[in-house]
């Protein structure tokens, strides 16, 4: 089969497409047959040679699949080879052919097609296990999305508007990207650029703060972040672009009963990740197939393009996914951009 390798660790020119031989699937995976992947940022790290994949997972890169079940392992009853699924993978993503964990397989959402299926998995386990699970996003409570035009971003937005009827503010770096937040659902967006989003969510919250933060920067964030939540409010981090120090009044966080807490998930077990899919298939996938939740797409690229596909998210211009068509025999003509 076709797949990525990652020849060397630096930028998008070290991906290059090879031959590997096919994954054999364990007694609890699928091997699926990938009509399309996503880009991530989990992706990008990999490939700069900081978030190396887990002992035993495959160094091809990719987190998220969608194709149709080729085949089955022997103790998977619940999926049949020509099913059309959507996963959460560890790593593999980018090839003709990945296996998953029957666990975090999950139906496409009806009236999606391969592309818009492979934007979901990465993003919305993330955010689902960042902001529902971790963070405790209860009804009507405030959340501040660091990044709102992300993966996670659009996915956290709509998740606690939809699903917890929040108030969402979120930043973003341009007048565009801060316009697509409040698209989405935020009630206010911040461009980090030309406001400082500490002083307006504050004034916004009438002095009060926030009950939730998300966020992607930690470093010199982090103080700033926990001086902004409301008491017992949470500060989750989902990994640290401003940098892994950082020095906060911990006094401060006893009084007025903070959290701060962070996560990944890549290394879970799946069963872990499982509970996540069944939440996710249960309660967000009617919102997708119904539209009051949608996926947000900026480019498609063929397998061949990965390269493009890994500049746009080292430019920082993405606006939630970067899609790759790795069959379009399975995905359909008209769908690539080159």
């Amino acid at each position: 089969m076709k797949a990525v390798e990652i020849t060397r660790y630096g930028g998008p020119e070290v991906l290059r497409l090879v031959e590997r031989a096919l994954p054999e699937p364990g007694p609890e995976d699928v091997l699926v047959r990938v009509a399309a992947t996503s880009v991530n940022r989990p992706d990008v790290a990999q490939r700069l040679g900081i978030y190396p994949p887990p002992p035993g997972v495959t160094d091809v890169p990719g987190l998220d699949i969608a194709g149709v079940v080729a085949r089955t392992g022997n103790a998977v009853c619940n999926w049949r080879p020509g099913d059309r699924v959507c996963a959460l993978v560890a790593g593999g993503g980018y090839a003709e052919y990945c296996t998953a964990p029957w666990q975090q397989c999950m139906p496409i959402p009806d009236g999606f097609d391969f592309i818009q299926a492979a934007s979901l998995p990465e993003v919305y386990f993330t955010a689902w296990n960042n902001v529902m699970d971790l963070g405790r996003l209860g009804r009507h409570e405030s959340l501040l999305v660091q990044g709102g035009t992300s993966g996670v971003g659009v996915a956290a937005i709509q998740m606690a508007r939809t699903l917890r009827g929040a108030t969402v503010f979120a930043t973003a770096g341009t007048e565009e990207k801060r316009q697509v937040c409040e698209a989405l659902g935020a009630k206010k967006g911040i461009n980090y650029n030309t406001e400082d989003w500490a002083e307006v969510v504050r004034s916004l919250t009438g002095g009060l703060g926030v009950d939730l933060i998300l966020d992607h920067q930690a470093g010199d964030y982090t103080a700033r972040e926990l001086k902004l939540l409301a008491p017992d409010g949470r500060l989750v981090l989902i990994t640290a672009h401003r940098g892994r120090l950082a020095e906060i009044d911990v006094l401060d966080v006893v009084l007025r009963r903070l959290t701060l807490t962070g996560s990944t998930l890549r290394a879970r077990a799946p069963d872990f990740k499982g509970r996540i899919a069944e939440r996710l298939v249960r309660e967000v996938w009617p919102h997708l197939s119904a539209g009051r939740i949608r996926t947000l797409i900026q480019s498609v690229f063929p397998l061949e393009e990965i390269a493009r596909a890994h500049g746009i998210l080292d430019a920082n211009a993405q606006l939630g996914k970067v899609a790759l068509v790795v069959d379009a025999s399975l995905v359909g003509a008209g769908r690539v951009a080159h």
